[in-house]
């Protein structure tokens, strides 16, 4: 359980700061537990070879010029890994997410993020609200929306840490080019003086394994290279007050946990029903 103060805290840092942390949320065992789940899918994907989709799942790896083929993200594997798809449901979640966006909730993010040691793998500086397409499917975006992350590793600068601009969510919605992706992309201070913001304010989101970061839609964040020799895994997962969102899959539903089970429900996938797969994909 989270005690009433640590979520008072955090939904108070979120509105203030445009991000928030809670403390040792997961214990060790259960991290141990996530670790294995990982693990055993970046097994699979790397014996796979390719990109690959079923429905919602996907495996994306890259060709790293220091690290060698690796596993950059999986999405949705909790359709694939029963102790990832509890953790996506856990209570202890809807406590840290139930001050700011209520109890009924759908899911619209559940991956895996993974940078292995000396991997340039980075994400420029960028607002998730890019990525809430097709827009009409989301409404009152600032006020629904909430995206956490569970640290399996220590999360430091050296390994790739997220890194943020505190109260920058308060600025809204920035003009991105929407050409340009986030993922691959530097993490360039550049990038933050050409939207007009301060580069020398920001966070280094230090976390140890266990520990659950939550982030507004609006704030400007991003991640550097691994130059460290362990591991920077991350088990996201984004969530939206049902009523405000079209898509997704539930989470919890007046309070109560919604395991994934039966037909999948359509998230970013446009052809999830005209063409599921599985499949390889470029």
């Amino acid at each position: 359980m989270i005690s009433p103060s640590a979520s008072t805290s955090a939904a108070a840092a979120f509105h203030a700061d445009g991000y928030a942390v809670v403390r040792g949320v997961f214990s060790t065992v259960e991290v141990a537990a996530m670790a294995d789940s990982f693990d055993g899918i970046e097994a699979r994907a790397l014996a796979g070879g390719r990109n690959w989709r079923d429905r919602n799942t996907y495996f994306r790896l890259a060709d790293d010029p220091r690290a060698g083929r690796v596993l950059r993200l999986v999405q949705w594997p909790g359709w694939i890994d029963a102790g990832l798809e509890q953790v996506r449901r856990d209570p202890r979640l809807l406590e840290i997410l139930q001050p700011l966006i209520g109890h009924d909730l759908k899911q619209i993010i559940n991956q895996m993020h993974w940078k292995a040691p000396g991997s340039d793998a980075e994400f420029g500086f960028h607002q998730d609200s890019r990525s809430r397409r097709p827009r009409a499917a989301f409404r009152d975006l600032a006020n629904s929306y909430v995206q956490t992350g569970i640290a399996i590793d220590p999360h430091r600068a050296d390994n790739g840490a997220m890194v943020i601009c505190p109260g920058s969510h308060l600025l809204g919605e920035l003009p991105f080019d929407p050409q340009r992706p986030s993922m691959h992309e530097a993490l360039d201070r550049a990038d933050l003086a050409r939207l007009g913001i301060d580069a020398d304010n920001t966070v280094t989101l230090e976390l140890a394994p266990g520990d659950v970061a939550l982030w507004h839609v609006h704030t400007l964040h991003g991640s550097g290279p691994n130059r460290s020799g362990i591991d920077r895994r991350f088990y996201i997962n984004g969530y939206v007050t049902a009523e405000n969102c079209d898509r997704g899959e539930w989470a919890f539903r007046g309070g109560d946990p919604c395991p994934l089970a039966g037909e999948q429900s359509l998230v970013h996938y446009e052809d999830l029903y005209s063409n599921p797969g599985p499949m390889f994909v470029d």
